[in-house]
Order: structure tokens, then sequence, then C-alpha cells
């Protein structure tokens, strides 16, 4: 699958405001721009693993496409949605629990790339 592989965060373009307007603190939005970020997924049909590793934690996270599941940042922000495909994009759509601010996040590899 397109998505199979270890990825490696190489730059990080309007991060710091992407975080502003997220309602995450300037002590943790210095942080995540220097969390070194590694992500290896695994795909098998509509189910995904994804471990990621950073500065901060490792974790695995399992989910199936267009299945609702919880999750937590590194900062403890927690949030609620899904991953689904849209063409050979992967696209995510998640809700923070305490402020209702809504997260869309894009995959796609380009060449030998995960951008983000």
């Amino acid at each position: 699958m397109a998505f199979n592989g270890t990825w490696k965060i190489e730059k990080n373009d309007n991060y710091e405001k992407f975080m502003e307007a997220m309602g995450v603190n300037v002590m943790k939005r210095k942080l995540g721009a220097h969390d070194n970020l590694k992500l290896t997924i695994q795909q098998d049909g509509n189910k995904f693993i994804v471990k990621e590793s950073s500065n901060f934690r490792t974790i695995d996270i399992e989910f199936n496409l267009g299945v609702d599941f919880e999750y937590s940042l590194a900062d403890g922000t927690e949030l609620t949605g899904s991953w689904n495909m849209e063409g050979n994009k992967l696209v995510g759509k998640f809700t923070r629990k305490d402020n209702g601010k809504l997260l869309t996040a894009y995959r796609e590899v380009v060449g030998d790339e995960l951008v983000q």
C-alpha cells in the first residue's frame, strides 16, 4: 500500500501558527516545533497501524477508515474523529474535546515523501 513505510518529519511550514490557531499555549508550541516526529505506517486495506515516535513519547495507534476513535496529542490534548481516503489522500478530521476546535489533517505520498 502507498502509505506503508517509515516517515521522518523534515520540515514544518507554518506549524507554530497552526498550533496557535488550535489553541495550544506558547510553551507547548515551542516544544512541539522540535519533537522530531517519526511515523511508521502499516496499512492493510482499511486498517491502519501507526507508530508515532518523538522526543516526548512513542505510541501505537490502530484505526479503521471511517470509524471514529479517540486520540491524544503529545501535550495531552484529547481529540475524537476519524481518517478517510479522498482520492490518494488520507484525510483526518478530529475535534478537540476541550474547546471544540476542528483539526483537519491531510497525508499524501508524493514521490518518496509523506506530505502532511
